[in-house]
């Protein structure tokens, strides 16, 4: 008994394991070239990743985000006063000297980027609270030893975003934070194995200001009782300014990582020296949230693909349709309404029948189209979902069908504020 379970988990394990399935399906590649920890997405990885990204980016915006775009890297300055530098440095890749006055540094994190987009122009009251997200990419140096897959890696593309607002408003933005999270996860089809607050430990590695961190704790806790989540205590797991509640997963074998947090945030806004102008006409500092609905789109296709078994639901599927010709039946004109209601799909035309349905089975496409002569000249097609019987239907009816399950999930419409970045 002992030995065949553990043969079982193991081959459960090999089943499951993201790296072995993204080469299987042809997800992404890892190049020697390119260099360890930097992930090339091939194009059906990076089709599901588009997918995914678009409608993270929509249900944002419907939850009053504005988007930008920041470059990748920034003088090492704005880092020395973020307080990366001083604190975070051993993650950081090491500056890059252009010249004896200017040092640029590959940025470890958004955060410093949406400062400056906030700080762009004078702000007031009435713009409160402002939340600007970005889907960027971001550099850590990890050691060769940690690196694995997509669930480590050292070229991150963070779905990030930052909330500034004013101190009434700090709570009800991190239970927002917190709404928007369940409802991508529900989307994404995964739930968090557990929720961590995660607070401050001993060292140096810390901001040294007690009270900034009662205040952000307290916030978290309250937060976290409104949302009613059941979390844990993570002394010593707090980012180096400030408490956070992280949101975490089990991997294929039983690893703890961090998928999505929210963090509150005293200290940069003070360190760069932020303001807007109150309705008294004083000027007050605004506190910032930072938050992460889904993570880097690494780790999260690393969870999505070991949770799916590489079967992902039909709306961020690589392939939606693979559609099939019988001898010289011409599937040009269905083809070509699929791709006009925006379907992801593939035509095969050469290959016993059997053998080509076997291989998009294998590939783990949603739907498969058969059509021969039979089925051009009635205007039907014999239409196979994954794991489902065959319908015949008349094209329409299958086009229908096609277009309403592979629709990304509906999202709650949450009116946006009229202020602009």
């Amino acid at each position: 008994m002992g030995p065949r379970r553990r043969s079982e988990q193991f081959e459960e394990f090999v089943m499951q394991d993201h790296r072995k399935l993204g080469r299987e399906l042809e997800l992404f590649h890892s190049d020697p070239l390119v260099g360890a920890g930097l992930p090339l997405w091939l194009p059906r990885g990076a089709a599901a990743r588009r997918a995914v990204e678009d409608y993270l980016l929509d249900l944002e915006r419907r939850h009053g985000y504005q988007h930008v775009y920041s470059p990748p890297l920034a003088k090492a300055e704005m880092y020395h006063r973020s307080g990366h530098l001083p604190h975070y440095a051993d993650d950081m890749f090491p500056p890059m000297e252009l010249d004896a006055d200017n040092a640029l540094v590959l940025r470890p994190s958004l955060c410093p980027h949406h400062i400056a987009v906030f700080a762009a122009r004078g702000r007031s009251y009435r713009e409160l609270p402002l939340r600007i997200g970005e889907i960027g990419g971001q550099y850590r140096a990890e050691r060769s030893g940690v690196l694995g897959g997509l669930s480590r890696v050292r070229a991150i593309s963070l779905n990030d975003g930052h909330v500034f607002c004013a101190e009434d408003q700090v709570e009800a933005e991190v239970v927002a934070a917190l709404r928007v999270m369940r409802e991508a996860h529900a989307a994404l089809g995964f739930a968090p194995s557990s929720w961590r607050l995660s607070l401050r430990g001993d060292g140096p590695k810390y901001v040294d200001d007690p009270e900034m961190w009662r205040r952000g704790t307290e916030v978290l806790r309250r937060a976290l009782a409104a949302a009613g989540v059941d979390y844990v205590d993570g002394p010593g797991e707090a980012a180096f300014y400030g408490p956070k509640i992280d949101i975490q997963l089990l991997d294929h074998a039983g690893r703890e990582s961090t998928l999505a947090t929210v963090q509150v945030d005293y200290y940069m806004p003070r360190r760069f020296e932020l303001s807007y102008v109150d309705a008294d006409g004083a000027r007050k500092r605004p506190v910032m949230v930072h938050r992460s609905a889904a993570g880097s789109m690494e780790r999260l296709f690393a969870q999505l693909i070991e949770v799916h078994d590489g079967a992902f639901p039909a709306w961020f599927a690589p392939v939606q349709l693979e559609v099939l010709a019988v001898g010289d039946a011409d599937v040009r004109g269905f083809a070509d309404r699929a791709r006009a209601l925006g379907l992801r799909i593939e035509e095969s035309y050469a290959g016993s029948l059997s053998a080509r349905i076997r291989d998009a089975a294998r590939r783990k496409v949603p739907f498969v189209a058969v059509l021969g002569a039979n089925e051009v000249a009635a205007g039907t097609v014999s239409l196979r979902s994954r794991g489902g019987a065959v319908e015949v239907l008349p094209v329409p009816a299958a086009l229908a069908r096609l277009e309403n399950e592979c629709r990304a999930p509906k999202q709650e419409r949450v009116p946006a504020p009229s202020v602009s970045v």
